[in-house]
């Protein structure tokens, strides 16, 4: 579908440019663009694996394991159908960790161990279970403090002040967040009653 999508959009752009005389603008912006992609590419490059490498050691140190034992009120509040010492609770307090740090890439592995260990336990495989759906829906909502995506994406093309976002990033993830999960928890409740 999002092929058919930008192939007709570049189509489109090319019969425009044909019939107003604007090969070489198109040509001259096909061009620049790539460059942009490139150099935006390295940067982000940059910022994640710096981030990424703070995840690794922070996991190396234990910061991440005691932040995890931490967060064990929390995570038994968000999935009450894990078990107290549930194998999905580390890895899902990773996932957190590292979107809440705004870092995306780096919490896709600790997010595809988590739902590997709660599918584990799923009677049906092929429907997700409470705990999965809540972590989906967290996940998706992406609490975040420090838009580290965002912020190299500012300061790659020039902004001003680059982190000026991280407030307001921070009010509405929390937002998105709160109003996730008690869907989830609606929802919950309803197919309790049922």
């Amino acid at each position: 579908m999002l092929n058919n999508l930008w192939g007709g959009m570049i189509l489109l752009a090319i019969i425009v440019a044909v019939f107003t005389g604007n090969i070489p603008a198109l040509t001259n912006a096909a061009i620049e663009s790539a460059r942009d992609a490139i150099t935006l590419c390295i940067t982000m490059l940059g910022i994640m694996s710096m981030w990424a490498g703070l995840m690794a050691v922070a996991e190396k140190a234990g910061l991440v394991q005691a932040l995890a034992k931490r967060a064990r009120p929390l995570l038994r509040y968000l999935f009450p159908d894990l078990g107290r010492n549930h194998p999905a609770h580390e890895p899902i307090a990773t996932n957190f960790i590292a979107n809440i740090l705004g870092l995306g890439w780096a919490a896709t592995p600790s997010g595809l161990r988590a739902m590997n260990e709660m599918q584990k336990e799923n009677p049906e495989k092929d429907t997700a279970t409470r705990p999965m759906r809540m972590f989906m829906v967290i996940n998706m909502s992406s609490l975040q403090l420090v838009t580290i995506s965002v912020v190299g994406y500012r300061m790659q093309y020039g902004s001003v002040n680059p982190s000026e976002i991280i407030g307001p990033g921070i009010v509405i993830t929390a937002l998105t967040t709160v109003l996730a999960v008690a869907y989830c928890k609606i929802m919950d409740a309803v197919e309790k009653m049922r």
